[in-house]
């Protein structure tokens, strides 16, 4: 197989295999600083218990998000050198700074909380969580900062081949961190909600520590209902925003092979890609612009369209992407969404009316909701990426430009089995060590330790 193909096969299987812990690493957190908080403003011993036991499980998830992480800036130098030497001056800055300030400070305030039980004042323990809090919802603010310059490149000029910063403030204020950023962090604390419920109404199913688990429900549910809400306008708006930046990445994400105004919205499509033209279609009429313009007219670009646009521009050549992969990653995204917004006010009329131990069905359906917001995450990432093809940096730099030029499909091909090996065992050590702690509850009331104390259990149960 071509070099160019495997590198993007192992590219995405890695990314988005890291992408299923980030999100759930940025609301946490948050949950994880909000329970201890409660905890130092109320003294009572449930919310330190509440504390302890997400935090066992938010540093299960944070240290396989870490392993994972690294291997992409080595992909970067490797797979993607052509890329790295052409942006590296401007990709490089946003990563450096998130190595440098905020990955720095959420790792090293980590290590002040584990250890710091009983050692530290409760308000300063307190603080230390916050700040872990803080810095991994920074990192993600400096990794989207390098990602909204591949979608939406601004404050550069082209030297000798290669971009070159022109201006920093114009690249950390990319009009696409306006929306991208919003988008994720909010994702993440949907995850983290539908985590924490899911969890709780397994144990509320079981009669277990029926105190702790509804107050970390309701917390949950308050917390989903209200991120899901936000995160679904905020997603309006970078569709919005998306028709105008990228309307070949909507047109695919809607099947639209030919321009319509007004525009209609796709139930169901399927389309001939060799022939480039739809063959069976459910649309329901105006919808699209709706979504688009906020008006029921309105121009929507089709693919037929834009390709002969882009080729006018930027020479001949496919400027067409997956559409098979957009199009239904886009209704992946948007089905769990709304699955996702029906059950977060399911959750909150529950705790509303005190029928939290009385719904078993209601319970086990949030238990299975768990895998909703990873589907809807990961489906938005590769909408996200896979809709920009051919680019690497948008309407700048393609993919063929990108590959290294002294990698091999042999070499490519060791690295991707040894990657999907190492990650299938991770995967496995994920899934036993989540199963192990959350089924086990939290600690006995009597049982007073720190989460440090745990930390050689954890490491043993990994190896």
């Amino acid at each position: 197989m071509d070099p160019l193909i495997l590198a993007r096969i192992q590219f995405g299987l890695t990314t988005v295999y890291h992408f299923f812990f980030v999100p759930l690493t940025l609301g946490l957190s948050v949950l994880v600083a909000t329970m201890e908080t409660l905890y130092v403003q109320s003294g009572r011993e449930v919310y330190k218990r509440m504390t302890k036991f997400w935090g066992k499980l938010f540093l299960i998830n944070f240290a396989i998000g870490v392993a994972t992480g690294l291997v992409q800036e080595f992909q970067f130098g490797m797979n993607w050198s052509e890329y790295s030497r052409f942006v590296g001056d401007v990709f490089g800055a946003p990563l450096a700074i998130e190595a440098l300030m905020a990955f720095f400070l959420e790792s090293v305030f980590l290590g002040v909380w584990i250890f710091g039980w009983d050692k530290l004042s409760k308000r300063m323990h307190a603080a230390a969580i916050w700040l872990v809090a803080i810095g991994a919802n920074i990192s993600a603010l400096w990794i989207l900062i390098a990602n909204s310059w591949m979608q939406e490149p601004v404050g550069y000029t082209i030297v000798n081949g290669r971009a070159e910063m022109t201006n920093f403030f114009e690249v950390i204020f990319n009009p696409n961190i306006w929306y991208q950023f919003p988008h994720t962090v909010l994702a993440g604390f949907v995850t983290a909600a539908f985590f924490v419920m899911g969890i709780s109404a397994y144990h509320l199913r079981r009669k277990n520590e029926t105190d702790l688990f509804k107050r970390s429900f309701q917390m949950a549910a308050i917390f989903g209902a209200i991120s899901i809400m936000l995160v679904s306008l905020n997603g309006h708006d970078q569709t919005q925003h998306m028709v105008e930046t990228q309307p070949m990445k909507m047109a695919a994400a809607e099947g639209l092979w030919e321009s319509e105004d007004p525009a209609s919205f796709s139930l169901f499509t399927v389309g001939s890609i060799r022939e480039q033209k739809e063959v069976f279609s459910i649309r329901i009429p105006n919808v699209l612009s709706l979504l688009s313009y906020n008006q029921l007219y309105g121009e929507v670009m089709g693919m037929n369209n834009l390709q002969a646009e882009y080729e006018a521009i930027y020479g001949p050549g496919s400027y067409i992407p997956p559409a098979v992969f957009v199009y239904w990653s886009f209704r992946i995204m948007v089905g769990a969404g709304i699955l996702m917004v029906i059950l977060a006010f399911y959750a909150l009329f529950l705790v509303m009316g005190e029928m939290l131990e009385n719904r078993q069905r209601g319970l086990k359906v949030l238990v299975l909701a768990m895998a909703l917001p990873y589907l809807a995450n990961s489906a938005g990432w590769i909408l996200t990426e896979v809709g920009r093809y051919p680019w690497t940096v948008y309407g700048l730099y393609k993919l063929d430009e990108s590959v290294s030029l002294i990698v091999t499909s042999g070499m490519v091909w060791v690295s991707l089995i040894g990657y999907t090996l190492v990650y299938s065992a991770l995967i496995v050590a994920t899934v036993y060590l989540f199963q192990k702690y959350a089924k086990a509850g939290p600690e006995p009331i009597d049982k007073v330790t720190s989460l440090s104390d745990d930390i050689p259990s954890l490491v043993a149960a990994q190896d």
